[in-house]
């Protein structure tokens, strides 16, 4: 944490003695003036929309910015300036909305030093290398695009030096990432482009057009932004929704979502299969090892299941080592020939576990209950569950490793071993 501090801070004082050893501000002072207002404006406008990385104690941020033009137009103590207001101004307003993380006092002095170091590099570039590419066709976007890129990668690299300073471990690979931050060229074209437009329209001094380039960009970044926010909330939600009908252990979906999916199929007026199947003496195999074994036992039986399942099909986990299919799309022989096939392939195959620091290998059979039948208003999804539920009891009865269907289509009951 100290070291953390120190580093943040000799990069916030590197930052200073770099302003202040260069030519001071470039501009009128009134000038200057007038951008450091409409820079700060938009700047904090745009604060809300950017993208935040949290490594250990350290905030990054990500988002588009706005220095280069800055640091062109007035020089790196013009810049440090803006950097400095612009940054303690963010740590004020969330110190006093109560959102700033216990760190972020000394964030501002990071971000403070990494952005005018590296503008201050980006500075000194253009005008090492101006003349030469005004020669170029469209040198002087080649130029702010090659310095967008440059500067970047040096921003990500004093990441890496930070890390490392912290004694963090580290590999090449997750360095490359820091450095090269996964930003894709439009992206680098869009900060390129606008800090472009905004630093020909500072040397003409065309304060319409300066802010309407602010203007268009605030308007184009808030609708990705809430195109991104809209996007994560789905996808959040999903998530939740996942967890909630999905049952931990196995994967398969639970009884809820088994309840909801079966109303719902209520009125698809289908041909379906409604199958329960339960793991036969269950109960000697908790009692011979213990719950962990039957545990992985569930599993297997749940993986085996899915494995014969088409993708309209849907396997529930309807109770303790009771699972309960709904097969769709067959005919009333090829639904009886997959659960035949079902039985045949869990009583061949075994569960490979460990008990008492060695491996065992359990066999297991499991009985089904078929009801196939014509989903109507006459036999719901719930009385079709019922009717597979008694059939698999009838299994039971049987002998245990069959399969009791019967055809609602026709009326026809039979067991099958």
């Amino acid at each position: 944490m100290h070291k953390a501090k120190l580093y943040e801070i000799s990069l916030f004082t590197a930052a200073l003695l770099a302003a202040l050893s260069s030519s001071g501000i470039l501009v009128d002072h009134s000038i200057f003036f007038k951008i450091l207002i409409v820079y700060w404006f938009f700047s904090i406008l745009y604060f809300r929309l950017r993208v935040f990385f949290k490594n250990g104690n350290t905030n990054i941020e990500y988002g588009i910015s706005y220095d280069l033009s800055f640091v062109l137009f007035a020089g790196p103590l013009g810049l440090f300036i803006f950097e400095t207001i612009y940054r303690f101004s963010v740590y004020i307003y969330r110190k006093w909305t109560k959102k700033a993380d216990p760190t972020e006092f000394f964030d501002a002095f990071y971000n403070t030093g990494t952005f005018v170091i590296t503008n201050s590099a980006a500075y000194l570039l253009f005008h090492y290398l101006h003349e030469s590419f005004q020669a170029i066709p469209f040198g002087y976007w080649i130029l702010i695009f090659l310095i967008v890129c440059i500067t970047s990668y040096l921003s990500g690299t004093t990441m890496v030096i930070l890390f490392l300073f912290l004694g963090e471990k580290i590999s090449f690979k997750k360095a490359i990432d820091f450095i090269f931050k996964d930003i894709s060229m439009l992206d680098y074209g869009k900060v390129s482009i606008s800090n472009g437009l905004l630093f020909h329209f500072l040397q003409d001094q065309k304060w319409e057009m300066l802010i309407i380039v602010f203007i268009l960009n605030y308007i184009v970044s808030h609708s990705f932004y809430l195109k991104s926010q809209n996007i994560q909330t789905k996808l959040e939600r999903d998530q939740f929704e996942q967890m909630a009908y999905t049952d931990f252990l196995t994967g398969a979906f639970n009884r809820t979502f088994m309840d909801k999916k079966l109303a719902e199929l209520s009125r698809s007026n289908e041909n379906i299969g409604i199958v329960v199947t339960d793991i036969d003496k269950f109960k000697g195999i908790n009692d011979s090892y213990n719950h962990a074994v039957g545990d992985k036992v569930i599993q297997q039986f749940a993986a085996t299941l899915k494995s014969y399942l088409g993708p309209e099909d849907y396997l529930f986990r309807s109770g303790g080592e009771e699972f309960t299919l709904c097969l769709r799309n067959r005919n009333f022989q090829q639904t009886v020939d997959l659960v035949n096939d079902i039985r045949n392939g869990i009583e061949k195959g075994s569960v490979n576990a460990e008990y008492n620091g060695e491996n065992i290998l359990i066999f297991y059979t499991a009985s089904f209950g078929l009801y196939y039948y014509k989903v109507n208003e006459y036999v719901s999804m719930e009385k079709a569950y019922i009717l597979a539920d008694e059939l698999m009891f009838e299994s039971k009865q049987l002998g245990k490793n069959h399969v009791s269907f019967l055809n609602g289509l026709i009326n026809k009951e039979a067991a099958v071993t």
